[in-house]
């Protein structure tokens, strides 16, 4: 094949900067295809995240331990100098460019696997398999049985058909994910593998871990779902959080977290949307916006309460702190996306008014920023020994560009990979043990 193996060489999968499910399946499973199929080769999947960021996939890592799989073995892209390694080969998976700052490994791509809109300039050493199905690992499913069928055991059918039925939505039509491949292969998943999960059942114990947030800091839950907005003097925060309101309010210490949340991150207001659902079906959402600034707080809140285009239909609710204003939203279609442009277009109109208004010098806004600063210095005394143990920001897609651990990688060696994949070789190759 077009893989050339000299025993130097190594051989990495890499998914793509948000490490979905789709993503890390794809990686692991084909990375493990081609170490049983490619003889003298070393392969070895790469999670395209800092390990720090994993603990937020919580549907990932219920799907490694229902599998059996150990995080201990997986290495992630803080863990490994891709561009400091000299015999390197690539396979990406689940995209089909690499951003911006990872062009340099442009000229190691191999090969690539995908199900998005292809952006790739065809090129004759590169084969592309591009379809848009509704999961990448359907395609990777696809190449195990039709090139090595022997490697497909339990444990990566599980990886698999977890996968194909969550990217799918239970394989529902009238979700608008499922193709007649996916279909295609899980059906042969479950068909060979009779002893797989109900189809069901896993698909909603997925769904059950995804929006687990329980054992996530307040830290973790502001960024797992986030979206940035700035305008004039104000940069806000709008995170989308997986539980009631009165639970979120109900955390020890949260004004003071959302306080240390706002300092570390540089935003001085934070909008929290939350989702719930009831009986499991109809959305109830809610919503809390945070300042230490009674100034920003009121702005917002207000902009928030007047908006017409949509209306969100907001009742007050009680709020336990004096810089948290809560509400309940009515209108549960706005979803984010609908809020966004609300407050952006108030963003907008607020620079006008100041720009009009003259110098900024001349409204109060100064006093109430420093004095307000001087606030967030003190609530953040007592942690500042913890802030660098803090996950960085989830990448929101790969339009973000450089890296914050790009200076300091630890230089890992191939040896240290290559016995680090051997061993997760050698644990898949034990037979599947039950749940």
């Amino acid at each position: 094949g077009h893989m050339k193996n000299s025993s130097g060489l190594l051989h990495v999968v890499l998914g793509n900067e948000a490490c979905d499910m789709d993503s890390m399946v794809s990686a692991l499973t084909f990375a493990y295809f081609l170490s049983k199929t490619l003889g003298s080769g070393k392969a070895v999947p790469v999670l395209n995240i800092p390990r720090a960021e994993f603990p937020l996939r919580s549907d990932n890592i219920f799907l490694l331990r229902e599998a059996g799989l150990s995080q201990d073995y997986l290495l992630f892209r803080d863990e490994v100098d891709l561009h400091g390694l000299q015999q390197l080969a690539i396979t990406l998976v689940d995209h089909n460019v690499l951003p911006e700052a990872d062009r340099g490994l442009e000229k190691t791509v191999v090969e690539v696997i995908d199900h998005h809109r292809l952006e790739r300039a065809p090129s004759p050493c590169c084969p592309v398999i591009v379809e848009t199905v509704g999961s990448c690992t359907t395609l990777v499913t696809e190449r195990i049985v039709q090139k090595a069928p022997e490697v497909l055991d339990q444990q990566v059918a599980l990886l698999l058909y977890g996968t194909i039925i969550t990217d799918c939505v239970n394989m529902a039509p009238e979700a608008g994910k499922v193709t007649p491949k996916d279909s295609q292969y899980a059906v042969l998943l479950e068909t060979r593998f009779p002893k797989l999960p109900p189809r069901s059942i896993l698909f909603q114990s997925l769904q059950n871990a995804k929006f687990d947030v329980s054992g996530l800091t307040t830290e973790q839950m502001m960024l797992k779902d986030m979206k940035a907005l700035s305008g004039g003097d104000l940069r806000l925060a709008v995170s989308v959080i997986y539980m009631t309101l009165d639970s979120f309010l109900q955390r020890q210490r949260l004004q003071q977290e959302l306080c240390e949340f706002c300092h570390k991150h540089s935003y001085n207001l934070v909008v929290a949307m939350t989702i719930s659902f009831i009986d499991n079906k109809e959305p109830f959402r809610q919503l809390a916006v945070y300042s230490s600034s009674t100034l920003y707080r009121d702005e917002v809140s207000k902009a928030l309460e007047k908006a017409r285009n949509p209306n969100l239909d907001l009742s007050p609710m009680s709020s336990p702190y004096p810089d948290v204003k809560a509400y309940i939203q009515g209108n549960t279609l706005a979803s984010r996306k609908k809020v966004l442009p609300i407050i952006s277009d108030f963003l907008k109109d607020r620079e006008r008014k100041m720009a009009q208004a003259g110098n900024l010098e001349d409204l109060e806004l100064d006093d109430e920023c420093t004095q307000d600063l001087g606030d967030s210095q003190q609530c953040c005394e007592d942690s500042a020994l913890e802030e660098d143990s803090g996950v960085p920001p989830t990448p929101m897609n790969s339009l973000v560009e450089g890296c914050p651990l790009d200076n300091g990688l630890p230089k890992i060696n191939a040896e240290v990979l290559v016995e680090k994949v051997s061993k997760i070789a050698s644990e898949e190759d034990r037979p599947f043990e039950g749940q």
